[in-house]
């Protein structure tokens, strides 16, 4: 049985769709970029960092407004909700209290207010951007991550809008946020698809984060509805078997059981399709008892009857003491898309939730 514990990263995303020739475009740009290194050497260096702080998990300035500027000429696709920036934890020792962000340029030092839910609206100033300033937290390289945060107002309570989702991916491409540590090739390579173009690819592995612990995400667009499949949920965990080696170039590790990726270049699912959560915690998942899932029983089975019906199920563990069995079940046909059962052990050993996933063209 196989036991993935750790998360997807977006380096093996972009290695495994990038164009061949690209790759060569790449590794020519490295070789020229360690001659550059090379003269630069020779140079005295000069650093310069925020204040009580050497290694600041920074942005530029001058990306971030490019975004907002992305945000203003898309606004259709979220034509009622304000665009905002939100700091999230990027380890389990990341300390998200008393945060303090500051534009710092040459001349330029300005504080930016950070609400209560860690978010944030950056102001223009024409200074900061002549002066190529940065973005700068009170905090280490690699300890947060950023995203945009887009939210029509008055949805029902754990949805969001699909629309909203797309212009987030597209702002947060734009204006840089995605911190993720990356090699000199696979930092040219990115460049060359970390563009707000990369969004309305079918299935960009472009990573949410819900305000819960996820079970389930689906989307509905009028009598419509479709569960996510589970490699769409937790990083991708249950589809990668290189998951550990890639864990430090992945900026969701805190956030493992928050993630999920949406198909927002498919047009079928119009900007106004909402995005349903179900969360790990509270509740039954309705129309999922033993009929669905074989044998186990949500609230009655254990981890131990999980393993039993399902010895090749794949086993996502997370620090909360969550587990989630993900079993699917080959189908006929080589090309065709199996039946997926997923059911949730809680903490105490216990199968609390349960759902099955038939195929999306059996439901067209």
């Amino acid at each position: 049985m196989r036991d993935p514990v750790l998360p997807y990263s977006p380096r093996m995303a972009f290695a495994l769709k990038v164009p061949r020739a690209w790759v060569l475009f790449a590794l020519g740009m490295a070789c020229a970029a360690g001659w550059t290194q090379e003269r630069a050497d020779a140079l005295p260096s000069v650093t310069i960092s925020a204040k009580a702080n050497r290694d600041p998990v920074e942005k530029s300035y001058r990306k971030m407004v490019r975004g907002m500027d992305l945000f203003e000429r898309r606004h259709a696709l979220a034509p009622d909700a304000p665009l905002r920036f939100k700091l999230l934890p990027r380890h389990r020792d990341t300390d998200m209290r008393n945060i303090r962000v500051d534009v710092v340029g040459s001349s330029v030092e300005t504080r930016v207010p950070i609400a209560p839910d860690d978010t944030f609206v950056l102001q223009r100033d024409r200074q900061a951007l002549a002066e190529d300033a940065l973005v700068v937290p009170n905090r280490k390289a690699l300890s947060m991550t950023w995203r945009t945060e887009i939210r029509t107002p008055g949805l029902p309570p754990q949805t969001r809008r699909l629309g909203d989702l797309r212009l987030e991916c597209e702002v947060g491409m734009e204006a840089g946020l995605v911190s993720n540590h990356r090699s000199l090739i696979d930092r040219i390579v990115g460049a060359l698809v970390d563009t707000p173009g990369y969004c309305s690819r079918k299935d960009p592995r472009y990573l949410f984060f819900s305000d819960q612990p996820l079970f389930s995400v689906t989307l509905v667009a009028g009598q419509r509805r479709e569960v996510l499949p589970a490699g769409q949920l937790y990083a991708g965990v249950s589809d990668d078997a290189a998951f550990q080696d890639d864990l430090p170039y992945c900026d969701c590790e805190v956030l493992l059981d928050r993630s999920y990726f949406l198909p927002l270049g498919d047009a079928s699912w119009p900007d106004d399709t909402l995005v349903e959560f179900e969360a790990m915690a509270g509740g039954d998942t309705a129309g999922a008892g033993p009929d669905a899932v074989g044998a186990i029983a949500p609230r009655t089975s254990t981890r131990a009857d999980v393993a039993a019906a399902w010895p090749k199920a794949t086993v996502i563990r997370f620090d909360s003491g969550y587990e989630v069995w993900v079993d699917r079940v080959k189908p006929d046909r080589r090309d065709g898309e199996g039946l997926e059962r997923v059911v949730l052990v809680d903490p105490s050993g216990v199968a609390t939730k349960a759902r099955v996933r038939v195929p999306a063209t059996v439901n067209r």
